[in-house]
């Protein structure tokens, strides 16, 4: 179960090894990064059609490396191993931690987020294009937001500009970006790893306010 950095590490390290990984990808980027082994893209359709799934194919493993915050993908993984008798593995980044520098505000959830923002901010939104739903509402604020692939239903944020383009991993790169948008407030969820720590550098280095979603428990 992948869609992170480090399910696409561990299915090369695992491939190297000479092991037969499939890659499970929920499908919402239309041009993922390659990934070693077989692919596959789409949801299951829930935990019993995941269980038939890994029964049908003969799998002996399942390795949860999803996005810590992909609640649902995680629950279902664990109820179709149990029915289908397969070993899970468990892969949790551990969310980042406070610097003495950052300027945190964290909250438990988007709502609490969006209510959060001081109005007129502009506001760089970094929280990936099917989670808008709880900004719409205020039209108050000007926000930056960055995907790879523009949703298909659009965008319902009253001010916006979008940026489509990867995270890059250089800090630098990502301080230039929000001081090119004259970013005031940065708003995002406490995901780990590293491959989306660079904005939180960045943020900290330029003393930009960072709301932030603790990681689910």
């Amino acid at each position: 179960m992948g869609g992170t950095k480090e399910a696409a590490e561990l299915a090369e390290e695992l491939v190297a090894e000479g092991r037969s990984v499939i890659t499970s990808l929920a499908g919402r980027t239309t041009e993922p990064r390659p990934v070693a082994g077989a692919v596959r893209k789409g949801g299951f359709g829930g935990a019993d059609k995941l269980a038939r799934w890994l029964i049908a194919n003969k799998i002996t493993k399942i390795i949860d490396a999803t996005h810590p915050f992909a609640r649902q993908i995680s629950k279902n993984a664990v109820r179709a191993a149990a029915l289908s008798d397969v070993a899970l593995d468990i892969r949790r980044r551990q969310p980042w931690i406070r610097h003495e520098k950052d300027i945190w505000i964290e909250v438990g959830d988007l709502e609490t987020a969006a209510n959060t923002i001081a109005a007129g901010e502009t506001v760089f939104l970094a929280i990936g294009s099917q989670y808008l739903q709880p900004f719409e509402h205020r039209t108050d604020v000007h926000f930056i937001t960055r995907m790879i692939n523009p949703p298909d239903s659009g965008i319902a944020l009253a001010d916006y500009k979008l940026i489509l383009a990867r995270p890059s991993s250089d800090w630098r790169a990502e301080a230039e970006l929000f001081q090119a948008n004259r970013v005031t407030t940065l708003v995002c969820r406490n995901s780990g790893g590293t491959g989306a720590h660079a904005k939180i550098i960045a943020a900290r280095e330029l003393a930009i306010p960072v709301i932030i979603i603790k990681m689910p428990a």
